[in-house]
């Protein structure tokens, strides 16, 4: 599992219904995420792509997703200088590939919830 809901479990006090709700909310972002980043590198827009790694870094670790948190984290600090471009898309790439891998578990987990 690369999702971990002990903080979203906590800060919904277990409510399922809540915790569906934001999975689904999770799932919708990333899906979105997942076209933008990889359009706004291509298009070597540093700038927005920085800003869409911050609003996306929210997300990920609601979901529990630390490592993918980190590295967004980075990559939005690198943006904002133009610095170390030559990263930026592994970093995509990885975070592309953890959130369709996320999205399956959490469909999964919502599904037995």
């Amino acid at each position: 599992m690369i999702t971990d809901l002990t903080y979203l479990k906590n800060m919904s006090g277990g409510d399922t219904e809540i915790i569906k709700e934001m999975i689904e909310i999770f799932n919708e972002q990333a899906q979105e995420y997942m076209v933008e980043m990889p359009r706004l590198l291509t298009e070597k827009n540093y700038h927005l792509l920085g800003k869409l790694a911050h609003k996306a870094k929210s997300s990920i670790s609601i979901m529990g997703m630390s490592d993918v948190a980190a590295d967004l984290k980075t990559l939005e600090l690198l943006t904002k200088n133009n610095e170390e471009t030559d990263r930026y898309q592994k970093i995509v790439d990885n975070f592309v590939s953890q959130s369709k891998i996320a999205i399956v578990e959490l469909t999964d987990i919502a599904t037995k919830l």
